[in-house]
């Protein structure tokens, strides 16, 4: 686990007296007596920041493995990062520092261990008896690279083959060399005058552990006897060979080979193959060869008791199967399954009931892991079904665009979400268990609903249950449903603004207590959904389409009219707006054949059939403007109680109320100051010297390619790890590029104006210029009204300056609590109410849960504002800033979130110089600053977010969400909510041979390896050959959760272990443990001399 270096901040003081740069002695004076009575609870020793956990499918897998007794399985990836996964909900990541590729994994079966090797040729011990495993020892090859390895089940000996064709034999207890090598030119035959070429298998036979089968990837087979030190057979075979599997009677061998062939061989009989099978050849007539096949990559070959044994495969298709998904063929006595997989396959494993290799294997499941998803098959069933997967790793089925994380939701909403999910699961799924059911969970112990949100390049949106470290997805919204898709490239519209993913979702807008949700997407398209639980037939989807300028003096407007600074009341929409319409637009031109007032995408006109969940309520397009795209919308807000939802971009803001379905408000960006435009801006002279930040969305796929004038990333050159300043708006001229963006929307019921005796309802906007402006919002009464009257919208002429675009606003009352927006309750939309009109009425008002609701005219509020420079902290009515806090100089913020933590509230931010940091509220003190990772890539910028009680998320790679906790109480409880990978279990008995096969032979044949490979018979290893690495493992771990070479030591030593654990995690207990460990150990050896000599019978 990495550790932070936590700066702790001296609680007393403000950051350098920043509250004298913010305002005079005289605003001090007057806040200040107000100030005092606001008690902050909140301390640097609330705050600590650890990663907690990590969800989704391991990002480029290459390397598999699973324990048949423990049920756990392992992955491996390029980068190296293991995941293990047990039973739904036990999942564990961890790191190697080298960040090279795991090439293969090998447990220790039942000992709670795991061996993982390495591209740049290191061996590692993993401990799983931990919480968070550890490693125990690593060694470090020098001279050979590592190809293949092969532990043997209940032995402490690993064999290790190389790329030279040499085989090294590694202690697992001590983690040192073995003397004994057994050499290439030694195995190969003498008069053979090429090399064999790199190991690729190694394994014993499973009726005789004393000959070991070593395969070359030439097509040589060596069966070498380790005892004499030489080969007893030796099997040549023309194709290069992939991978070799036993038959469990240890009396024939099947091999894979680079031509799509099987060769069967009889151990005794080394001169030609058994039998030779193409499983996909095409068998030719005059019993010549078949054609040659892709190469079969692996085979297993599994043995049932009761009928014919199983051959599994990947690879080996014909080669005219031109565009034909990779395959898994499974075949069993006469017949041939193949199986298409959506993705290529990295691994597969058969699952089997025995651990033992020299019993008959009954197969039940394969697990086959695929280059972007985990598959597993159950071979008990006629038609192979799948199981259902119960981990969530379907994050990326189509590529994450943005993520919300809300913590603390409405109790309700997690099982309203899954009830209406559930009807969306897919049939014909195995009717067994998942059969990887390894591991215990961990205690809960934190009880608040948490729901991610997550919203993807094909339009759709997934809400997840991640409440207790868990995740599970509950619903899934596909937003593309409502727009005609076109069949083809050549049918695509050309008023398309993006080549790709036209219905990618950019900003999600989400009300959980109102359940209203808002989204807009890539295309300047914005769409409002309600939530039902009735299905209703939507007969005409209702739409608007908005035109948003960029002109005041030398373009003129459509209509040859000055457009006026804000609608005049009561009338709904300026001439600038589109009537509102019940069906799309027609493409229209201008007179010079331009593009003009038509969408970028075509909403449907045949009714629409929405199932229970998320209905569209309306479809709000951006249209062209004389030949020119609308530009990618930059922020988003929606208000239930209010009835509006409001989104801007570069070009300015509208205003829609979607209760009446009409544009309330639709300006430039320029025309919101009115006549206080502090830059005094010409329209085609923009300052060149301040550049804004609207961040355009940009597929954050890795290796997307995006057109440069289309959608430009708000990294477009990324330098020395950190962002360049040039974020552009996704626009396509100089002249746009430094466009004043609206970068912050936040809806509340507070003072507008200075002379303000009462709250009111108002919108407050923040522009990437560093301003935000207030407008105030006249609503109607609720109920029939709320539908008749207009809402009038009119500026307030209130403007805040800050540094830095605004990235988030919020409001505190007088006692410093937060000020949520107004919202309504939900109710189900679909079923005519009833009950009388005050009922109605009284359901309909606006909700406020904080005590500012029922404020008296003398007390006032706060607004917080951050930007990506720095935050104030301004009283209201009267405007002053009480606090200043200058963030970063040299960076910039890319999130903040105003959130709570402790019963109390403070600001986190996030910046691109990779560190993150917490001030109280409202006096803005620095509680945490931690660096933690710098920023390499856009996707992490587009997904980072915080939410309340100290959780917080980002997607670290395509396809995996990364949570961490900046609370200190979420980091000391985090060991108990974390599962155990290792649980005691008895190993199953080995194979009963029967009486008169131990007494004459012919059964399984033991060997002491501890006599061949031990020091006193072998010797010393060469000391250049591989460097010994102890390793950082945890005290649980000491003196080797990898020993025992009897499995009755092993458990004894694991009730030993089990009983020091919960003492094992405090470091005074250290010396405890390790006397422990030594004394079984000199224990454990004394057993093993007792026993080595005997047979089974004479126990």
């Amino acid at each position: 686990m990495r550790k932070f270096n936590i700066r702790k901040v001296l609680d007393g003081l403000t950051a350098v007296s920043s509250v004298a740069s913010a305002s005079s002695a005289a605003q001090q004076q007057q806040a200040g007596n107000r100030e005092t009575e606001i008690q902050e609870t909140l301390q640097s020793e609330h705050f600590q920041l650890c990663k907690t956990v990590r969800h989704g499918f391991p990002y480029q897998p290459s390397a598999l493995a699973f324990d048949p007794v423990q049920k756990i399985l392992a992955i491996g990836t390029q980068t190296g990062a293991l995941r293990l996964f047990g039973r739904p909900g036990v999942e564990c990541y961890c790191q190697h520092d080298s960040g090279a590729a795991v090439i293969q994994l090998q447990f220790l079966i039942n000992e709670g261990a795991l061996v993982s090797a390495l591209a740049d040729d290191t061996l590692h011990l993993w401990n799983l008896r931990q919480k968070r495993p550890a490693i125990l020892h690593s060694l470090k090859f020098n001279r050979e690279r590592i190809t293949f390895c092969h532990l043997p089940f209940q032995s402490k000996w690993l064999y290790v083959g190389t790329e030279r064709g040499n085989i090294h034999i590694v202690n697992v207890e001590s983690f040192t060399l073995s003397g004994y090598v057994i050499m290439w030119n030694k195995a190969i035959e003498l008069s053979s005058k090429s090399h064999p070429g790199p190991i690729v298998h190694i394994s014993d036979n499973p009726m005789d552990e004393g000959k070991l089968l070593i395969g070359f990837e030439s097509g040589t087979v060596v069966l070498w006897d380790l005892k004499s030190k030489k080969a007893d057979y030796r099997y040549t075979h023309d194709e290069a060979i992939h991978s070799v599997a036993w038959h469990h009677e240890g009396k024939q061998f099947i091999c894979s080979h680079s031509d799509g062939t099987l060769t069967i061989w009889n151990v005794k009989s080394p001169t030609k193959p058994f039998q030779t099978i193409t499983p996909h050849g095409k068998q030719l007539k005059d019993g010549k060869k078949p054609e040659p096949c892709k190469p079969i990559l692996k085979v297993e070959y599994k043995t049932t008791r009761a009928g014919e044994p199983f051959i599994i495969l990947s690879g080996g298709l014909s080669y005219d199967t031109v565009g034909r998904r990779p395959c898994l063929t499974v075949m069993h006595g006469k017949s041939t399954a193949v199986l298409e997989m959506d993705y290529s396959i990295v691994d597969f494993l058969t699952l089997c009931e025995t651990p033992y290799p020299n019993d008959f294997q009954e197969p039940y499941a394969v697990v086959v892991l695929l280059e972007k998803d985990l598959v597993l098959i159950d071979l008990a069933q006629n038609g192979y079904p799948i199981f259902e997967n119960p981990y969530p790793l379907t994050i990326h089925e189509s590529p994450v665009t943005c993520c919300e994380y809300f913590a603390d939701c409405p109790v309700d909403l997690i099982p309203a979400l899954y009830s209406v999910g559930a009807r969306q699961k897919r049939q014909g799924y195995s009717k067994k268990e998942w059969p990887i059911s390894g591991g215990n969970w961990g205690l809960i112990t934190q009880s608040y609903p948490e729901i991610i949100i997550t919203g993807h390049a094909d339009g759709s949106i997934k809400f997840w249950d991640a409440s207790a470290i868990t995740l599970q997805v509950l619903y899934k919204l596909k937003t593309a449903k409502v727009f005609e898709k076109s069949r083809n490239k050549d049918d695509r519209p050309n008023t398309d603004i993006v080549d790709e993913d036209p219905y990618a979702i950019q900003i999600i807008s989400w009300c959980p207590e109102s359940r209203m949700l808002c989204i807009a997407g890539v295309s300047a398209h914005v769409i409002i959904y309600r939530f039902s639980k009735q299905e209703v037939t939507t007969e005409v989807i209702p739409m608007l389409e908005v035109r948003l300028l960029y002109e005041i003096n030398d373009v003129e407007s459509p209509d040859g009219e000055q457009v006026p600074p804000l609608p005049t009341p009561g009338t709904g929409s300026n001439p600038q707006s589109i009537v509102p319409q019940s069906h799309p637009s027609t493409s229209s031109s201008s007179s010079d054949g331009l593009r003009d007032n038509v969408p970028c995408l075509k909403v449907k006109n045949s009714p629409l059939k929405q199932s229970p969940g998320y209905q569209t309520e309306l479809v709000i397009q951006l249209v062209w403007v004389s030949g020119e795209p609308p530009q990618q919308i930059t922020s988003l807000a929606v208000n239930s109680a209010y009835g509006l939802v409001v989104f801007g971009n570069c070009n300015g803001i509208a205003m829609v109320d979607y209760l009446q379905k009409t544009v309330l408000l639709n300006l430039g960006t320029i025309e919101l100051y009115g006549s206080n435009d502090p830059y005094r801006r010409e329209p085609r002279s923009p300052r060149k010297t301040r550049q804004p930040s609207g961040a355009g969305l940009c597929d954050i796929n890795e290796g997307a390619v995006v057109p440069e004038d289309r959608c430009k990333s708000p990294t477009s050159d990324v330098k020395d790890n950190s962002f360049s300043r040039s974020r552009s708006s996704s626009v396509t001229s100089i002249d746009k590029e430094t466009r004043e963006a609206i970068s912050a929307l936040h809806f509340c019921e507070t003072f507008t104006r200075k002379a303000d005796t009462s709250p009111s309802p108002s919108l407050w906007v923040g522009t990437t210029l560093g301003t935000v402006l207030v407008i105030v919002l006249n609503l109607p009464p609720g109920g029939e009204q709320r539908l008749l009257q207009p809402v009038i919208v009119s500026p307030s002429g209130t403007i805040l300056r800050l540094k830095g675009a605004i990235l988030r606003m919020a409001f505190l009352d007088t006692t410093g609590s937060l000020v949520p927006p107004a919202h309504e309750p939900w109710r189900e939309h679909n079923v005519p109410e009833d009950k009388d009109e005050k009922d109605k009425s009284k359901k309909r008002r606006p909700v406020s849960v904080s005590p500012s609701s029922s404020q008296e005219i003398s007390e006032n509020q706060y607004a917080v504002i951050c930007s990506e420079k720095q935050a104030k902290v301004i009283s209201l009515p009267s405007q002053n800033c009480i606090y200043k806090q200058n963030i970063t100089e040299t960076s910039f913020v890319l999130r903040g979130d105003i959130v709570s933590l402790s019963n109390s509230i403070c600001l986190a931010c996030f910046c691109a110089n990779g560190h993150i940091m917490t001030f109280s509220l409202p006096s803005l003190r620095p509680l945490l600053d931690v660096y933690y990772l710098p920023l390499t890539n856009m996707r992490i910028a587009r997904t980072f977010c915080f939410t309340n009680n100290g959780q917080a998320l980002y997607l670290v790679s395509p396809t995996e969400i990364q949570r961490l906790t900046y609370s200190q109480e979420t980091c000391e409880n985090l060991q108990e909510m974390l599962g155990e990978l290792f649980t005691p279990v008895e190993t199953p008995e080995a194979p009963n041979r029967g009486f008169f096969k131990g007494l004459f032979g012919g059964g399984a044949q033991s060997l002491d390896r501890e006599e061949l490979f031990g020091e006193s018979a072998s010797g010393k290893a060469s000391r250049s050959l591989a460097q010994h690495i102890p390793g950082p493992g945890g005290i649980e771990g000491v003196k080797g959760a990898a020993s025992g070479v009897v499995g009755e030591l092993a458990r004894a030593r694991l009730a030993l272990d089990e009983r020091g654990q919960k003492l094992g995690e405090l470091e005074e207990k250290t010396a405890a443990m390790l006397y422990s460990a030594d004394s079984f150990s000199k224990h454990a050896h004394e057993m093993m001399l007792k026993y080595k000599d005997k047979k089974w019978y004479q126990f």
